[in-house]
């Protein structure tokens, strides 16, 4: 037997979420049905926002009803199946929440199939029909069913707007091109259309490319997170194995001094007592003597006096050195000053060592460095304080106001020798070691100053020990208004300041001289790598007297 379409009036047996015939019918307290998967499924997505509601008549139910299904209509439909009944077709479907309704139907809206962009209004198959067999009806522009067509009308003169106006960017109708865009660049939307649809063909070359470009980028960052991740545990784990070890061997030291010193102390005292002992025992034998000797002294018998007195009078060698041979026991204090040397030498090889291995650790980095700040503001966000190291400093020189200042001198100043010290120029460098994002500022006083940063391993002495005349420093002479590197110059764009403002980004190998303001007034920047930390550096020519702070900074 041939199916049959459903009779009109039979849409109540379509469920109105799926638009097919109901499966397992459940009628709700409102009284409209719906396939049971289709409601549970509806009411599921409500649950979010705790309502539970009927899609077609919208009345609202608390508690969330309990599905039960709907026995007669589940008969029904089983025998409309039997006899080769189809569902309802869409059209014959009516518009729900979300739908676009055909906009003339009366009573309960059908759905719409098509919009008319020129009439314009939405329609369902039955009232689209003349769109297609009316002559005049078939030029119109048929598009998806939409409910933007509002967008299309002129809201000053309730007409299709079929214009775009090159000259205001922007759609208008026939009657605003004879009116207020009269003599304007005007073009049909049509034509504007295929223009924009080219360059928007474009965008979306340039866009899908920047995707995939940027896809590119985020599997090449996952690839470097994992091995950054791989790389840091591995390096934690050898660290924590290799300073396991170093304190085991300084325990095993510690455990050594301390055995030999109680090794020692039981030997020196052991030798102490004994001859302690020995001279007690003397002692004994001198008062027993000194007994005698008293007792013969009051004999009134000449001759037994003069019989015992030199056997008596007669001393025997003393078994001790005089008292006055014991030299104080240093011994142990002498090691107290070694291992303290020690741990001195220690501390400043870790200081030493602990700079290197902080700077390699800084220096790992995946991503671009940050952009260079641009305000003062900006810039004393990575404000450091700086102080300068006495023990660096030419003789020529004195420093102040907590090692912040340094004057060039006409005497030497009394500084003990050391072998960090500048014996050739007048030149100091700071205590701190610089890595990471450093900004700190000098104020100078006098014109023949250099501000300069610089290795620690720069040569102390002779003309390779001045700063920007090496591969180890770089300097900014403010006197002659040239930045120097490795004895190759370049002028500066201005006149340096008194105050000038120094920025460090020692990972990405920027350092850059500012005139300080709140724009901050480029004098030189120098794009380099730097292969250890750095130290700030303060260098004079002549005459004496001129002087260079580091500010404080807050």
């Amino acid at each position: 037997m041939a199916q049959r379409g459903i009779q009109p009036g039979s849409e109540k047996f379509c469920c109105l979420i799926c638009l097919d015939l109901l499966k397992d019918p459940v009628t709700i307290p409102c009284g409209h049905s719906y396939c049971m998967s289709c409601i549970k499924s509806f009411w599921d997505e409500e649950e979010k926002r705790e309502i539970h509601s009927c899609p077609q008549c919208r009345q609202t139910f608390t508690p969330r009803p309990v599905l039960v299904k709907n026995t007669m209509f589940a008969e029904l439909l089983e025998e409309m199946k039997k006899m080769g009944l189809q569902a309802a077709p869409p059209d014959l479907c009516y518009a729900g929440p979300g739908d676009v309704a055909c906009d003339v139907c009366t009573g309960r809206k059908l759905k719409a199939l098509k919009s008319c962009l020129v009439c314009p209004a939405s329609y369902c198959e039955q009232h689209l029909q003349p769109h297609y067999d009316a002559a005049p009806l078939k030029k119109h522009k048929l598009v998806e069913a939409t409910v933007q067509l509002q967008e299309n009308i002129c809201s000053r003169h309730d007409e299709v707007m079929k214009i775009f106006c090159r000259t205001d960017q922007q759609c208008i109708c026939y009657l605003c091109s004879m009116d207020e865009h009269k003599g304007h660049h005007t073009v049909s939307a049509a034509a504007e259309r295929t223009e924009r649809q080219k360059e928007l063909g474009l965008s979306q070359q340039k866009i899908q490319q920047r995707i995939r470009d940027t896809e590119k980028d985020v599997k090449v960052l996952q690839q470097e997170v994992e091995a950054i991740n791989r790389s840091a545990d591995k390096a934690v784990e050898d660290s924590e194995k290799i300073f396991t070890e170093l304190i085991t061997l300084i325990d095993k030291r510690r455990s050594d001094v301390k055995q030999q010193i109680r090794s020692q102390q039981r030997e020196e005292v052991s030798r102490a007592e004994e001859v302690q002992e020995k001279l007690k025992q003397e002692i004994v034998e001198l008062r027993r003597k000194d007994a005698e000797l008293e007792q013969l002294s009051h004999t009134e018998d000449h001759i037994h006096f003069l019989h015992n007195y030199p056997s008596l009078s007669c001393l025997s060698e003393s078994t001790h050195s005089p008292s006055n041979n014991i030299r104080p026991l240093s011994y142990f204090e002498d090691v107290t000053a070694a291992v303290s040397e020690l741990r001195d030498k220690l501390q400043d090889l870790l200081s030493e060592e602990w700079s290197k291995i902080s700077l390699t650790v800084t220096g790992v980095d995946v991503l671009l460095s940050q952009p260079t700040p641009k305000t003062r503001a900006e810039f004393l966000q990575y404000s450091c304080q700086i102080t300068l190291d006495p023990n660096t400093a030419n003789t020529r020189l004195s420093l102040s106001e907590g090692n912040r200042k340094v004057t060039r001198m006409e005497e030497d100043q009394s500084y003990p020798p050391h072998q960090e010290r500048f014996t050739g120029r007048p030149q100091v460098l700071s205590r701190e070691s610089l890595t990471g994002r450093c900004y700190w500022e000098v104020e100078r006083r006098g014109l023949c100053v250099s501000i300069a940063v610089a290795y620690k391993d720069i040569s102390r002495n002779g003309d390779e020990s001045q700063f920007g005349f090496n591969d180890k420093s770089w300097t900014l002479d403010c006197y002659d208004k040239k930045f120097r590197h490795n004895s190759i110059k370049t002028p500066t764009s201005v006149r340096v300041s008194y105050r000038v403002g120094v920025y460090l980004d020692h990972t990405a190998g920027i350092l850059s001289f500012y005139n300080v303001s709140e724009t901050m007034t480029l004098l030189h920047r120098v794009q380099t790598t730097f292969t250890q930390p750095l130290h700030a550096g303060i260098g004079f020519y002549w005459p004496y007297g001129a002087s260079a702070e580091f500010s404080q900074l807050k």
